[in-house]
């Protein structure tokens, strides 16, 4: 591998499959190969156009395995252990089974590469992720099958493979289904091991965004009362890799509290993961969310709970 890595795709696609053919012995081995070549994921960044075909026996694993890890989006999505739609699971174990970090930064850089450039009238301030080491631009529009199309771009071209890894990931999915996502994927992936602290915050807020995205491509957030709105929009600068708001004040309706409002919505539901809370005691993340609300915000409302405020990692360790 390491003396031919100037030879052409159909070389370079015999190198990198005998090297990891050759780690591994045995059913092991074949597994993983059939993996690599099953996922449409991997099977792009190895596969030039010009690849021999396949023996009958070959295309009937792959079936087999296809079939076998085939199942409808909501129900991946709601039995995954990370809430994973079914592409973004395939993606996650395929580089989970990668075992060179060089390949595996290969993989990511061939991703970047296939990425559609972004439309220009796209690039706005109000698409750009923030908290990224590059310049990042994500947007969502709604399908006539009711999933999401995702876009995205950077001018990093890691960054720009990661923005690529998710889009391919999620795309075709609602919104409920990438809110589930929980980022900690990433880490079973091996992809972290490729990424500074910098640029795994970058990860984090592409995610964050791309859920933003989602909500308001499918008027989640439209949907909801404007003091909803106003929080949603305020806890937005905490760059949250999670982030579940829900309006209690169904719950409490004719309640005496909330006789003197001014408007119906009276009670929520917080759950918040940032890396702003890092080193902070809980009354401290407590405060900072108030805080940042604002007595404008504070006055309107009668109760506001925080279920859980956590760091990326205290998250992470949770799971």
């Amino acid at each position: 591998r390491n003396t031919n890595q100037q030879h052409d795709n159909n070389n370079t696609l015999h190198i990198y499959l005998r090297f990891t053919k050759n780690t591994m012995t045995g059913t092991t081995s074949r597994h993983l190969l059939l993996m690599l070549l099953s996922s449409s994921s991997v099977l792009d960044a190895f596969v030039p156009t010009t690849t021999a075909p396949r023996s009958q026996h070959q295309q009937q694993q792959q079936q087999h395995w296809m079939a076998s890890t085939s199942t409808s989006s909501d129900a991946t999505s709601s039995t995954d252990p990370l809430g994973l739609p079914p592409e973004l699971r395939r993606i996650t174990d395929a580089f989970a089974a990668i075992e060179d970090d060089k390949l595996r930064y290969k993989q990511m850089m061939f991703m970047a590469n296939e990425l559609p450039p972004i439309a220009p009238e796209k690039m706005i301030p109000e698409n750009k992720v923030p908290g990224c080491l590059s310049t990042v631009h994500v947007d969502a529009q709604p399908k006539p099958d009711g999933g999401l199309e995702f876009f995205g771009d950077s001018d990093g071209i890691l960054t720009k493979g990661l923005v690529a890894l998710l889009i391919r990931g999620i795309n075709g999915c609602t919104a409920d289904q990438i809110e589930k996502i929980d980022p900690k994927f990433v880490q079973e992936a091996k992809i972290t091991e490729s990424l500074t602290p910098g640029r795994n915050n970058g990860f984090l807020n592409m995610l964050a965004t791309l859920k933003k995205k989602a909500r308001q491509a499918q008027g989640g957030d439209k949907a909801k009362g404007p003091i909803y709105q106003a929080i949603a929009a305020k806890l937005n600068a905490l760059q949250p890799s999670h982030l579940i708001l829900e309006d209690h004040s169904y719950k409490h309706k004719g309640h005496a509290e909330t006789k003197n409002l001014k408007n119906a919505e009276s009670h929520f539901y917080l759950e918040i993961v940032t890396p702003f809370f890092d080193g902070m005691p809980l009354v401290k993340r407590h405060q900072l969310v108030y805080t940042l609300l604002g007595d404008d915000i504070m006055s309107e409302i009668h109760a506001l709970q925080i279920s859980l405020a956590k760091t990326p990692n205290e998250y992470a360790e949770m799971q």
